[in-house]
């Protein structure tokens, strides 16, 4: 029980407020743009909006936080193009990020979606966690037989994330907790969680009892290992990521040969 309080604990420090703070600096070449913030975790999603008019704004970009200074309190943000609202039929601007504008950090982190490997362990962490709102795993299984993918891919978690507005994405693996931004993928914290694990449901922990699979493609086969499979996904996303690094390198020697997909040198 303590451990599920502990990711309370944690869940509700990276909840907080919304963040809204303004455009300091815009760098079109390179796709970036700076703010000025008292405290970030690198990997924050959001979006930028610009404002028409009173009580009229238009989201202009998707951004993720590349690197904060703690000196200076100076986040540099990624720009790419929005994905929040994917409706064709809606008209497109071709605004663009100015200062002023408005950066929109940690939206949606009070809506979290766990993989678990079991019943139990998913029941452990989310049914004492009442100021999160839990997106179920039976929801996530019906989008994956949707797109045919009975192992998950990374643009699944980010489909889910779009339809369900999910800002959190946790991962249970090997006794410990892995808490991501859904969009960027990005590792914000990894807690130490030693609960018992009896049993492994693939591809997670659902109701559902078969999820469809595509003929043919990339997420059509069934997922055979739990572990290497989701430490890969992570890797993909956090490449220079040195505690990731770390766990993997003394934990079980199936997962050795993922080491070789960091950008780190030891």
């Amino acid at each position: 029980m303590k451990y599920a309080v502990l990711i309370l604990i944690f869940v509700l420090s990276l909840i907080g407020d919304v963040l809204k703070i303004p455009i300091l600096s815009v760098d079109e070449v390179n796709n970036l743009a700076t703010i000025k913030v008292d405290n970030l975790n690198v990997g924050m999603s959001g979006f930028v909006f610009h404002t028409l008019a009173e009580n009229h704004s238009v989201i202009v970009k998707n951004i993720v936080v590349k690197s904060y200074d703690k000196e200076s309190k100076i986040a540099t943000l990624i720009l790419s193009d929005s994905d929040t609202l994917t409706q064709d039929a809606l008209p497109k601007g071709r605004w663009k990020v100015v200062v002023g504008d408005t950066a929109l950090l940690a939206f949606g982190y009070s809506r979290a979606f766990l993989i678990a490997p079991s019943e139990e362990i998913y029941h452990r962490i989310t049914k004492n966690t009442k100021s999160v709102q839990w997106i179920h795993p039976d929801l996530f299984a019906t989008l994956l037989s949707l797109n045919g993918h009975p192992t998950p891919l990374r643009s699944d978690f980010t489909n889910l994330s779009v339809s369900t507005a999910v800002g959190i994405i946790f991962i249970y693996l090997d006794k410990k907790v892995f808490t991501l931004d859904a969009k960027s993928f990005k590792i914000l914290s990894v807690l130490d969680t030693p609960l018992e694990q009896k049993s492994i449901h693939l591809p997670f922990y659902t109701r559902v009892e078969k999820i469809e699979a595509n003929w043919w493609g990339e997420g059509s086969d069934a997922l055979k290992e739990y572990e290497p499979y989701y430490y890969k996904l992570m890797i993909d996303a956090n490449k220079e990521n040195k505690q990731l690094y770390k766990i993997i390198k003394n934990g079980d020697k199936k997962l050795q040969n993922l080491l070789k997909d960091f950008e780190i040198k030891d």
